[in-house]
């Protein structure tokens, strides 16, 4: 279990309590605040759960290619913000080469 899937389910759970207090208090600001962060932990989670399907591709790799697939996935761990955007980049850009004009 990745760094990423603990955090994504404190994060849900804490969120989970923001909303149910601020429900119970009418706190709105609470509400929504509470809202975000179950979602921020969900997407941490699923995050986490990609991580570690990718750890089991790396292990089940050629041994040429898994120290450069660790050392992207250890990327991906320190960085997963700009990871997240790289790769959202680069569909965005293959989604736009496979159009018909």
């Amino acid at each position: 279990m990745t760094d990423q899937r603990i955090e994504g389910a404190a994060t849900e759970l804490q969120g989970k309590a923001q909303n149910g207090l601020g429900r119970l208090t009418g706190d709105s600001k609470l509400q929504v605040e509470g809202k975000l962060n179950e979602v921020k932990g969900k997407a941490l989670d699923a995050y986490g759960r990609v991580i570690d399907g990718l750890d089991g591709i790396v292990d089940k790799a050629p041994a040429d290619l898994r120290d450069p697939a660790r050392k992207g996935l250890d990327f991906a761990r320190r960085k997963p913000l700009l990871t997240t955007g790289i790769l959202a980049g680069a569909a965005v850009l293959l989604s736009s080469l496979g159009r018909k004009r």
